[in-house]
């Protein structure tokens, strides 16, 4: 079996060089992802070591039109903290753009799946989810056979 890359995710060079994901999108057409890290709505970039003054939304907003895939939003705030996700800030960003979003961070149950299920027609598209698999917290097959029950 030969496997290949599918997708490409594009993280704080988003934000330093736009024009880069606009040019990649343009090579390699639904292929590319955009990570955008935010603390309080804020842009985190460079490994979340620094938070810009640009707020999450407007950065997705300007990526609207380049073609991007989808984009991975984490909440870096709950990431790893089993706290749930947080569904105001990942609601807002996904109704305010056309480009499905995949929510990250937080994920600690069923519940929290089920209630990223309530957003999904805002155009929230997937769920990653870490610790709590790790954990045992989330059992991966229950959560798989929540979304396709609900989808």
């Amino acid at each position: 079996m030969k496997l290949g890359v599918g997708r490409v995710i594009l993280g704080t060079i988003a934000k330093e060089n736009p024009q880069f994901v606009k040019e990649a999108c343009q090579a390699f057409p639904g292929q590319i992802v955009v990570g955008i890290d935010a603390n309080k709505g804020l842009v985190a970039v460079r490994g979340w070591a620094d938070v810009t003054e640009k707020r999450a939304i407007d950065l997705a907003r300007e990526l609207e039109d380049f073609g991007v895939e989808a984009i991975i939003y984490t909440d870096i705030a709950r990431d790893g903290m089993m706290q749930g996700p947080n569904l105001q800030e990942t609601g807002d960003l996904a109704a305010a753009i056309s480009i499905p979003v995949i929510a990250s961070g937080g994920v600690s149950s069923l519940q929290d799946i089920e209630n990223l299920l309530t957003i999904e027609d805002k155009g929230v598209s997937g769920v990653i989810t870490g610790k709590a698999i790790y954990t045992g917290a989330l059992d991966l097959q229950q959560a798989v056979a929540l979304t396709r029950q609900k989808g």
